[in-house]
């Protein structure tokens, strides 16, 4: 248990790291007032929130271990037992609080959360069911995006017939890829990557029989044009250590005729860019624009995307199996549904965190409900990565190594 009542409200586990936390914060906190240094002050104000959150902590817990002893003080005032007795639940509330606080706190940041993102959204099992269920979602977000206010493009997008625009109310999608401008936005999206499932009777079915499709929602992080300036160690296209630096001579460029309907123009020109990274054999292909540079640039924001996160995901797999290997953490795998939208029942359920809502409507609209299931995902993400934290400890811990 993570989080708990009483004077044990909090893993010993994490409020040993934290105290760790705490003892950096003072040291060079007390460096930075001697000699001032940027990466000093920013290391300070990285660990000031958890530093904060211990104090307020232990001074619940203080406070909750005097009451205890106050009220099962026999020589102590009758008057101050009865006042410690009125203290003593609002302040195990409090304290509750107060460990959960705590907790959140030494969670580290998604290395991706403060960024725009990309949805990509492709049909799954199901045929044309699929297809056009995979279009719902699309709308789906861009209801969802519009309401939060988020500015959002289409990056790619293509029917499954090949056709390029995104009109009609029953396109059978093959493809699309919306970009959400917003800072943050992978932050507040990546709990919709995996597999969506419907269930509903699809409009050519004549016997009424209810059938099973899925699509595929994937969550990448979108980078800036250029982000050489700020932090050239962690967000730099040019820096080999660096997520998202590709080497050119990796990638194999294509250029060939845009296919499927589209205009009159897109046809007739060598317009659309293939890109393939050799060296794990990832492609993109963007034929949107009638101009080759345009489709060039999209193409390898792309790329730069996916090949992070294919990296991020391989670093994290490597974590799961170190934490596996010591104390069996489970890992949910990515080719498992996430969601079922039931039409027939008005019904979506998160086989995450286990929350249905019975306004299917309101979720295919975009609308509270869909945000409602939304925060209950980040809720138990959150929660699992307490988990992992925990056993990152563990971990650390059977190495023999001393944070």
């Amino acid at each position: 248990m993570l989080v708990a009542s009483g004077s044990d409200s909090i893993s010993p586990t994490l409020l040993s790291r934290a105290r760790t936390v705490a003892a950096e914060y003072s040291k060079l906190s007390k460096e930075l007032s001697e000699d001032f240094n940027p990466q000093t002050a920013k290391r300070v104000g990285e660990l000031s929130a958890v530093t904060n959150a211990l104090k307020d902590w232990e001074v619940a817990s203080n406070s909750l271990a005097e009451l205890n002893s106050l009220l099962h003080d026999p020589t102590s005032d009758p008057e101050l037992r009865s006042l410690a007795s009125e203290d003593i639940t609002l302040t195990t509330e409090q304290l509750a609080t107060l460990s959960q606080s705590l907790a959140s706190s030494l969670i580290p940041d998604h290395p991706f959360a403060h960024l725009p993102c990309l949805l990509e959204i492709r049909p799954g099992a199901g045929g044309g069911e699929a297809a056009l269920f995979a279009g719902d979602l699309l709308r789906m977000y861009q209801a969802f995006c519009s309401r939060k206010g988020f500015r959002t493009s289409l990056l790619k997008y293509e029917d499954a017939e090949g056709g390029l625009d995104c009109g009609g109310s029953e396109v059978s999608l093959q493809e699309a890829i919306l970009e959400v401008h917003n800072p943050g936005a992978y932050g507040e999206l990546r709990c919709e990557a995996g597999v969506h499932r419907v269930q509903r009777v699809p409009a050519t079915e004549s016997k009424g029989r209810t059938h099973t499709s899925s699509a595929v929602v994937l969550v990448l992080p979108s980078f800036p044009d250029n982000s050489d300036g700020e932090d050239p160690g962690e967000e730099s296209w040019s820096n080999p250590q660096s997520d998202y630096y590709i080497d050119p001579k990796d990638v194999r460029t294509d250029i060939m005729r845009a296919r499927g309907a589209g205009g009159q123009h897109v046809n007739t020109t060598d317009s659309a860019v293939r890109l393939t990274h050799l060296p794990t054999n990832t492609v993109v292909s963007i034929q949107d624009s009638r101009s080759q540079p345009k489709n060039r640039e999209k193409a390898w924001r792309l790329l730069r995307s996916k090949i992070a996160q294919s990296r991020r995901e391989a670093r994290e797999d490597e974590v799961v199996k170190m934490r596996r290997s010591v104390v069996g953490v489970a890992k949910m795998g990515r080719g498992d549904k996430i969601r079922t939208y039931n039409w027939g029942q008005q019904r979506v359920t998160d086989h995450r965190s286990g929350v249905s809502v019975h306004d299917l409507d309101d979720v295919v609209d975009g609308g509270l409900s869909l945000e409602k299931v939304m925060e209950s995902v980040r809720v138990w993400m959150g929660e699992r990565d307490m988990e992992n934290l925990i056993a990152d400890e563990a971990v650390e811990d059977s190495r023999g190594v001393k944070k």
